[in-house]
């Protein structure tokens, strides 16, 4: 029997149970992370993609489940994939969230509430309207953990190192950095010898962006995690008070996929035109977030001279720099990869092994 098609043995209770909602790229690669050694106290009881889900322990073993689950499997129905984590007989319940669902994401209070611990990758909720926000922190006053290290930095130990330090008592005064793995890549790389939509193609050829690289170049993503991070750091912020500058044209926003892929192009001499003139200065365009002592936020491009440290970023590199009224002299600087989905599906399975019962 092929290696892909071989099955596990089903597992027996084990101290964690899971059901993974979202089978894409992060959530194919947990699923083969649950398929380590590192994941041995982590029994996967159910797994569900938009339209399918499996709750059968022998399909749930096989090693193709993702395959499985574009093709074939139960309509999906919440409350079978509840009554599958019930029933495991597990000490932990935990849902994982690894799709980018708004309507999913509005239900983690409600999954809380109900005793479940939730791990996500969606910032659609806590990097959302402040209403979501607030309701989130509401439902965290129970028992059930709220796992989201893989909503900021694909995993860089941002968000709780900002808990940290606000645990001691200090107060973050200013954050600045790049917060897309997929536009640092873009603007490293960028230095005008080839047109940006080929470069932005093979981004998307590499893996790096959205399937829909708009996702991306809105700068929506990166205003999402610039609120988790400002609303951790305890600014009220609503959704409408983060300034997002928008990289793509107006033109081509309504479009469809196929449709925006065809037209990338006209994206090319807007982009050339502000290399030009950041060249000219002795600069660099970055796509920063940045976050004041006031509360102003604001996600754009920026021109940032050699010796700022994004100008210094390689690959994909995430950077946040965090000023606080202890670390006001220099910021404390976090860096590293901050897109794959193996980096995130790691924090996501560090999130759920942190729920075990300690000792």
């Amino acid at each position: 029997m092929s290696a892909v098609l071989a099955a596990r043995p089903p597992r027996a209770a084990l101290p964690i149970a899971v059901v993974l909602l979202g089978t894409g790229v992060v959530g194919g690669a947990l699923l083969r992370l649950f398929d380590t050694p590192a994941a041995a106290s982590v029994g996967l009881v159910g797994a569900a993609n938009s339209r399918r889900q499996q709750t059968d322990p022998r399909r749930l073993a096989q090693r193709n489940l993702r395959e499985q689950l574009r093709g074939e499997g139960d309509a999906r129905d919440d409350g079978t994939l509840f009554a599958a984590l019930e029933a495991s007989g597990a000490s932990v319940k935990a849902i994982v969230d690894a799709t980018a669902s708004a309507s999913l994401a509005r239900r983690h209070p409600e999954w809380l509430a109900r005793g479940c611990h939730v791990v996500t990758a969606n910032k659609a909720l806590a990097g959302g309207e402040l209403e979501g926000w607030r309701a989130l922190q509401a439902a965290l006053g129970g028992s059930a953990r709220y796992g989201d290290a893989a909503t900021v930095g694909a995993g860089l130990p941002v968000l709780s190192t900002l808990r940290r330090l606000r645990r001691c008592g200090d107060s973050l005064l200013t954050l600045e950095g790049v917060f897309s793995g997929s536009l640092s890549y873009l603007f490293n790389q960028y230095d005008g010898s080839r047109p940006f939509s080929a470069l932005l193609a093979q981004a998307r050829e590499l893996g790096y962006t959205e399937p829909d690289p708009r996702s991306d170049l809105s700068g929506e993503d990166v205003a999402r995690k610039l609120l988790i991070l400002a609303r951790h750091a305890g600014f009220a912020l609503g959704s409408d008070e983060v300034e997002v500058e928008s990289l793509v044209p107006p033109a081509l926003r309504e479009l469809d996929t196929a449709g925006f892929l065809g037209r990338l192009a006209e994206l090319d001499s807007p982009l050339a035109e502000r290399h030009a003139q950041a060249r000219a200065r002795g600069n660099v365009l970055r796509f920063l977030a940045r976050l004041n002592q006031r509360g102003r936020a604001r996600v754009g491009l920026v021109e940032v001279p050699p010796t700022h440290p994004a100008a210094r970023l390689y690959g994909t590199d995430n950077q946040f720099a965090l000023t606080t009224t202890r670390y006001n002299t220099q910021p404390l600087v976090i860096q590293g990869p901050g897109a794959g989905p193996e980096v995130t599906a790691q924090a996501l399975l560090g999130d759920v092994l942190a729920l075990a019962p300690k000792g």
